[in-house]
């Protein structure tokens, strides 16, 4: 399964909006429902439970029945999810600071597609249907609203089969700030480096309150950081056979000072990418551990004196081995790359049968 993202004209925003706030309506009965039950009783009620309070709202609300049971069905898994009594009202108030961007949710029953447009109950709304959505079957999806008042409509689609690759060729991935991505075989992924490039504008729309423009600063960097990951994974991911890569964690190096600069790179967001890439595409992902592979020479296989070690040595590029026997120069990505390589033949050299 995959998730199709497609914008919604915006002459429906009105409606969507309308929609979402009868969404954010029952959200909130169901919310104080479930917390005013759990104080009687101790007990929470469930979704099949909550059911038979909400019989009828779809024709007070306008909203689709199964719309009103996905609602209920979504508050009852974040509540089991983030162990809590009660969760956040949504609001629908624009002129709130706390308002909830627009929300709904449907199942396959609730909605009818085809090249153009999406129909919801009576609703037609127009799209720019990029993927040809005849092709695909829905299961379920929801419409979304993001910060600058758009509208989308998210489609959770059966994947259509791929060929099997006809390529052979295997790279191993040296993840970083310096380059988002350095390959084995000496193909380089830039930093385009999209937050630094905007920087001033967006310091300059913040001192002057305008949150509109801020907005679609915020917006146009987003965009421009997934569309090159977008296209450098898929790029990846039609010339080679196995991709491996390190388990650099963006998690760990944000806590440092090098934080901004690994939210900026996006490399978490590439390494997924990758992942459910090469999933649909018929292509092996390893994921190894990346321990030492920049000190490790790839020719020698050996720690020497001369290795670029800890965070001291983040300034050495190249380094020469100083195993006598060797004495291959190295670079210093596309070692840990080539390595990294290695790591991942060794692992799926262990998990084949012998029988």
């Amino acid at each position: 399964m995959k998730t199709l993202k497609l914008r919604i004209k915006d002459q429906h925003a009105k409606v969507l909006i309308q929609l979402a706030s009868e969404v954010n309506f029952v959200w909130n009965y169901v919310n104080d429902l479930s917390f005013k039950h759990l104080k009687r009783t101790d007990e929470f009620l469930s979704a099949f439970d909550i059911a038979q309070y909400t019989k009828g709202a779809s024709k007070e609300c306008g909203l689709h029945s199964q719309t009103i049971q996905a609602v209920t069905e979504e508050l009852v898994t974040r509540r089991k999810q983030f162990k809590k009594a009660k969760l956040k009202w949504r609001v629908s108030n624009k002129k709130s600071a706390r308002r909830s961007l627009g929300w709904i949710p449907f199942k396959k029953v609730a909605i009818k597609y085809a090249d153009g447009y999406v129909q919801y109950g009576k609703h037609q709304f127009k799209i720019w249907d990029s993927y040809e959505l005849s092709k695909y079957s829905v299961r379920t999806g929801s419409f979304v609203e993001d910060s600058r008042g758009r509208w989308y409509v998210c489609l959770v689609v059966d994947s259509l089969k791929q060929n099997k690759p006809t390529v052979s060729k295997a790279i191993g991935i040296d993840l970083g700030l310096k380059d988002i991505a350095t390959c084995s075989d000496g193909t380089v992924i830039s930093n385009p480096k999209f937050y630094r490039k905007y920087e001033q504008k967006l310091s300059i729309a913040q001192r002057a309150k305008n949150k509109k423009r801020v907005r679609a600063l915020h917006a146009k960097i987003a965009h421009c950081r997934k569309d090159h990951l977008h296209k450098a994974s898929t790029m990846l991911v039609k010339e080679n056979a196995l991709i491996v890569i390190g388990d650099l964690s963006a998690k760990k190096l944000i806590k440092t000072k090098m934080a901004k600069s690994v939210l900026d790179t996006g490399f978490s967001a590439l390494k997924t990418m990758l992942k459910y890439k090469c999933e649909n595409a018929g292509v092996l992902f390893e994921e190894v551990n990346e321990s030492f592979t920049s000190q490790i020479c790839s020719c020698c296989g050996e720690i020497t004196a001369g290795s670029p070690k800890g965070r001291i040595d983040l300034r050495i590029r190249e380094w020469q081995c100083s195993n006598k026997k060797c004495l291959s120069l190295n670079d210093r990505d596309i070692n840990a790359a080539k390595n990294i390589l290695a790591l991942g033949h060794k692992r799926l050299a262990v998990g084949i049968s012998l029988f």
